[in-house]
């Protein structure tokens, strides 16, 4: 199952972008990482696939939790799952609702580039959980 984050916005040469790049190394799963511009459109889905939304208005999951949805969806056949990170507006109602998870990091608002990275190491986290490191 293909782990693919979306971000928009560009993150460049920066100490987040080599923190992101080395937690998305340590996945034993296939990862893909694409960054688009502010409005451009999601690129398609490779066949069957999830949609996460990294989302103010979602809930927070303990790394057990999101460790417990990669599972499922892993054993139901899923092809690919989509972490979406919005711009700066985040995302519509119109997303949120055809998404199948809204994922939050906690109340706080948090800066893009830092979000790449808290989202890179929970999900090495959650792959590394059930692989049982």
């Amino acid at each position: 199952m293909l782990l693919h984050v979306i971000a928009r916005g560009k993150i460049g040469r920066s100490p987040e972008a080599e923190l992101v790049e080395r937690y998305l190394k340590r996945i034993s799963w296939p990862t893909k990482l694409t960054e688009l511009s502010e409005k451009a459109p999601l690129p398609p889905a490779q066949g069957a696939s999830v949609s996460a939304l990294l989302d103010e208005k979602g809930k927070a999951e303990s790394s057990m939790e999101l460790a417990g949805k990669l599972e499922q969806w892993r054993d139901r056949g899923t092809r690919e799952v989509r972490f979406v990170i919005g711009a700066a507006d985040g995302h519509s109602d119109d997303e949120r609702s055809k998404a199948d998870l809204l994922l939050s990091f906690g109340p706080a608002t948090w800066p893009h580039l830092l979000v790449r990275a808290m989202l890179a190491e929970q999900l090495f986290r959650a792959t590394s959980i059930l692989a049982n490191h």
